[in-house]
């Protein structure tokens, strides 16, 4: 007999205010517990997850006999999150004792102690460049030896009806021997696909069903220092500034910005400044600071309600704290839909049992760092993936 979606539990690590919950949910799935050590996140993901247990720590501090408590018999299938893994390493026997690696250790810990069927984890795409190669080997290690066979790809967001170019690294594991599968993309430039979703998309209607908008605060979002009000007047919709012909193109020189063009690295900003979004396109990655991206058309930075719309949030999310614990809940959070594709996916894997051809862990790193590239035509088959 095959198991309903809504039989399908899972524990959040690291949950903030609840984007991998939120999505996970949307795919049938349901949260059993939900660990961050952050109040205000916290507070946030009660307020939308009514009836979720919380467990408001350190990770540490979560024994497992108040685990086995808090779950009450629940037969977990999941256990997901985003650890830190900047520390980890292959050198030697083991992994070296460095401080980085100790919230890592913890989520291995929680899985080795629940032993859910699967494991999902997402984490910044340098994960897979060459210069972090043994970190990302010594978490596939930490895994292998708890049981886990793990697959591990880039995957961008807009691929899935998020309006931002957003890219993570996930890793989709199992201990039941399945084919580790990752949703194909659903939204791209492909003729076969649906449209990508854009910013006009998403920020043109922000109410609830009941007309309400939450966490739009227009007058926080107002621009205190005057040049930089005159500056972000005079940049015209989905640009910025990052060379020098851009500053010469849309500020007169009573406005530029005092850069030396002819001493900084390849001639251009690290980041773009003063970057106003465009309706008709992707956002880059909403970030944890509510000043670094300008609304299209008004002269203001981009209020929570609009960076969650962004980021897929649901209208009806509300979030709790000031404007910056705000900000920093959603741009710290997986996108809804993202996390939503990839909860549809593990469900199909429960359910159709599909035996792997091997056991081997895999990653993918095959364009992973090529940003002009439309990951939709890396997409494919998992006996096609290259080794780690």
């Amino acid at each position: 007999m095959k198991r309903k979606s809504d039989d399908v539990y899972f524990v959040d690590l690291f949950s903030g205010a609840g984007g991998l919950s939120c999505g996970l949910g949307m795919a049938g799935m349901k949260c059993a517990l939900a660990v961050d050590n952050n109040k205000e996140a916290i507070k946030t993901f009660e307020e939308n997850h009514r009836g979720v247990p919380t467990y408001v720590d350190d990770v540490s501090r979560l024994k497992g006999s108040v685990l086995k408590k808090i779950l009450d018999g629940k037969k977990i299938s999941l256990v997901c999150g985003g650890p830190p893994c900047q520390g980890m390493s292959t050198v030697g026997e083991g992994i070296p004792d460095d401080p980085r690696n100790f919230l890592f250790l913890q989520f291995v810990r929680i899985v080795k102690t629940i032993r859910p069927e699967f494991v999902l984890m997402e984490n910044v795409t340098g994960l897979l460049g060459k210069k972090n190669e043994k970190i990302l080997n010594g978490v596939l290690k930490e895994f292998n030896k708890i049981g886990y066979t793990m697959h591990v790809r880039v995957m961008s967001a807009e691929n899935y009806g998020v309006p931002q170019k957003r890219r993570r690294t996930i890793f989709i594991g199992n201990r039941m021997g399945y084919e580790n599968e990752f949703p194909l993309p659903t939204h791209g430039k492909s003729p076969k696909l649906k449209p990508v979703v854009t910013i006009g998309d998403v920020i043109k209607d922000m109410k609830t069903d009941e007309g309400k908008i939450f966490n739009h605060d227009v007058e926080s979002a107002n621009i205190s220092k005057s040049i930089v009000r005159k500056r972000v007047e005079r940049i015209p919709e989905g640009c910025g500034i990052r060379y020098e012909e851009d500053e010469k193109e849309f500020l007169p020189k009573s406005l530029w910005l005092g850069v030396d063009w002819n001493t900084i690295d390849e001639g251009r900003l690290r980041e773009e400044q003063y970057h106003r979004l465009g309706r008709k396109e992707v956002a880059p990655t909403i970030m944890t600071s509510r000043h670094t991206y300008f609304h299209p058309v008004e002269t203001r930075y981009i209020t929570c309600r609009e960076a969650a719309a962004i980021q897929s949030f649901p209208n009806h999310y509300k979030f709790v704290g000031t404007v910056s614990q705000q900000q920093r809940q959603i741009g710290n959070a997986v996108p809804p839909l993202l996390a939503k594709a990839l909860g549809k996916a593990i469900i199909k894997m429960i359910r159709e049992k599909k035996k792997a051809a091997t056991m081997q862990s895999r990653v993918v790193r095959h364009n992973a760092f090529d940003y002009e590239k439309d990951l939709t035509e890396d997409m494919i088959p998992i006996t096609k993936f290259v080794s780690a």
